[in-house]
């Protein structure tokens, strides 16, 4: 389906036409007010953009950011964490975490502490980051302060293997429930190389990341899968692809646990090189970026997409978060 710019909101931020009427606002046990926000990575501005699900209140809340890839929020304590992916040839990547509001920002796993980290997942029960390294090769894993970085999965190994991007990993996502990882392994531009697999949490005993035999592929021969989210109350996989049309340049949706062979579905389509996607499951929304620079939402089913934004830079990861109302909200 072709995008339509309804409700479009200008590089200025001004709005073509009447937002929906707001809904309820929510309020945590503690009497804290919270609202729904956005957090976007503009890649080429090395910027972090907060704003509301509609597109308004837009702000660039930390700037100076080195290549930022992947983000999450911990609304409970408050916190963003995003990957900067460094430059792919020196394995000098790196994870930050700031505030809501941007204030406190550090590093936590130092330059070089990851080669070129993508895509990052909170698993709050147990206070684990976990992320995908692109030219790494590898599934990660630290605790929420950078602490006890491990490998989980490790698809080569030295410089020959790095050049086949059949081993790239991208997104990743955890499904903390039933002890599973997603991940995407991209392969080489528009060449029908993707893959989606999934392996356990926990590494079996006598295994390592880089013999592990539990990993099961879900979805192969894909242009060129990227992020990707779960809805685990409907059991579904959501995924980016910045492939090629007709299946490249879409959003596709399949079942967790979909039978071997069954095709996923494309929901939206005409991307601009897409990149992030994120659920508000609750919501039955999920909101969108491409590197063309646009921020969209749709329905969890494709229907009633928007153009939120437009010619905000290279945009690539994106997140959904009720948070407490930060300063900014406030004014």
């Amino acid at each position: 389906m072709p995008i339509e710019k309804r409700d479009v909101i200008s590089p200025e931020g001004g709005s073509t036409t009447k937002t929906n009427a707001s809904k309820p606002t929510p309020v945590t046990s503690e009497g804290n007010v919270t609202r729904g926000r956005l957090f976007v990575l503009d890649i080429s501005g090395g910027r972090i953009l907060s704003m509301l699900p509609d597109g308004s209140d837009r702000t660039a809340i930390v700037t100076g950011c080195r290549h930022p890839d992947g983000i999450v929020v911990d609304a409970e304590a408050g916190h963003i964490y995003w990957t900067d992916m460094g430059a792919p040839n020196l394995n000098d990547g790196s994870i930050e975490r700031a505030d809501v509001d941007g204030r406190n920002r550090t590093t936590i796993v130092p330059d070089g502490g990851t080669f070129t980290p993508k895509q990052i997942a909170l698993e709050k029960k147990t206070g684990k980051l976990y992320w995908s390294d692109r030219e790494g090769m590898r599934i990660m894993r630290a605790n929420l302060d950078g602490s006890q970085i491990e490998s989980l999965v490790e698809t080569g190994h030295g410089d020959a293997d790095r050049r086949d991007a059949r081993n790239w990993c991208v997104g990743i996502a955890v499904d903390a429930a039933r002890g599973h990882l997603y991940w995407t392994q991209k392969g080489a531009d528009n060449a029908g190389q993707g893959r989606i697999l999934r392996a356990s949490i926990r590494l079996r005993p006598g295994q390592s990341a880089a013999t592990r035999a539990d990993i099961e592929v879900l979805f192969d021969g894909l242009p060129e899968p990227i992020d990707l989210e779960l809805d685990l109350d409907g059991r579904a996989i959501y995924w980016t692809d910045r492939g090629d049309p007709p299946r490249g340049n879409t959003v596709n949706r399949a079942p967790m646990d979909a039978a071997r062979g069954q095709s996923p579905e494309i929901l939206l389509t005409h991307l601009m090189e897409g990149i992030g996607i994120a659920l508000d499951v609750k919501g039955r929304r999920m909101f969108l970026t491409d590197l063309g620079g646009s921020v969209y939402s749709a329905r969890l089913d494709g229907s009633d997409m928007k153009t939120l934004l437009y010619a905000q830079g290279n945009l690539t990861g994106i997140a959904y978060a009720e948070v407490s109302a930060v300063p900014h909200d406030q004014k």
